[in-house]
């Protein structure tokens, strides 16, 4: 059982539990002023750091390790995500009130792209995105926030991984969980603190992928499909054979799902 899970899961898996969804959590003082202000100061100022980091990355070949700490640190205290596979995705929107669609902050802070692939969810009469300012898109205040059912949602999740999303879910100040997102590796923010200078800003499913070797074809597809470096090949049997280094594999599931040979499952940790 991870960390997270002993501190906020009462001996479950720790976003499957219900108090980390909790109206109460939405009212404490602290966590409003931070959402009313999440997209400056968490999305675009942390762009703005990040191209300062990249380049030292570059020039160093590496950051400090009290750095590195730190904002591993700070991302699990404010706004920490975690990989989820598409089973626990449909499980999790299953169960909420209401879901609404908004437009992707990082992509739109990266490169101006309205994408919609960040869901807000809510558990309970009083969805936390009521007072959600729009105007960081260009639009009106209230403009922007579509309302979805249940059904709909999980299928338009389900249709963005099969173009290549990691399905992850985000606090709004830990422990309170407000977001599912559907990344990829050029448009999150977190995902590209993760490839481009190995700052981990969200953590592994609970999950890993493991290869059949009996069942691999050695087409390379799998290697294609993951966004994080974790698969490579090696000669068995005569062929080549796919292999997944645990340590590396965040445990999404998209290897599976571009295996037509069935040869990719996901296992607990």
């Amino acid at each position: 059982m991870c960390e997270f899970c002993t501190e906020h899961g009462d001996g479950k898996i720790w976003y499957m539990n219900s108090k980390n969804y909790a109206q109460d959590l939405v009212s404490d003082l602290n966590r409003r002023k931070y959402m009313e202000r999440f997209f400056e100061t968490t999305i675009k100022d942390g762009f703005e750091t990040l191209g300062r980091l990249e380049a030292l990355f570059r020039k160093k070949g590496r950051l400090p390790g009290a750095l590195k700490s730190a904002m591993e640190a700070r991302a699990r205290v404010e706004h920490f995500g975690q990989v989820l596979p598409i089973e626990e995705i449909r499980e999790l929107i299953a169960r909420a009130d209401t879901v609404v669609r908004m437009p992707c902050a990082c992509r739109w802070t990266a490169r101006k792209e309205e994408k919609r692939c960040c869901y807000g969810i809510a558990f309970g009469p009083e969805p936390w995105y009521a007072n959600v300012d729009m105007k960081y898109f260009g639009k009106a205040p209230d403009a922007g926030l579509e309302a979805l059912t249940r059904e709909n949602a999980i299928r338009q999740m389900e249709e963005m991984e099969e173009q290549g999303a990691v399905h992850t879910i985000w606090t709004l100040m830990t422990p309170f969980i407000g977001a599912v997102c559907n990344c990829s590796l050029d448009g999150c923010l977190a995902l590209r603190t993760l490839s481009g200078i190995g700052v981990e800003t969200l953590a592994r499913a609970e999950y890993f992928a493991r290869v059949d070797e009996g069942l691999c074809t050695g087409c390379g597809l799998c290697s294609q499909g993951c966004q994080f470096g974790a698969i490579s090949a090696k000669q068995a049997h005569g062929r080549d054979i796919a292999v997944i280094e645990p340590g590396k594999c965040f445990g999404c599931g998209l290897c599976r799902r571009t295996c037509d040979a069935g040869a990719i499952s996901l296992e607990r940790r």
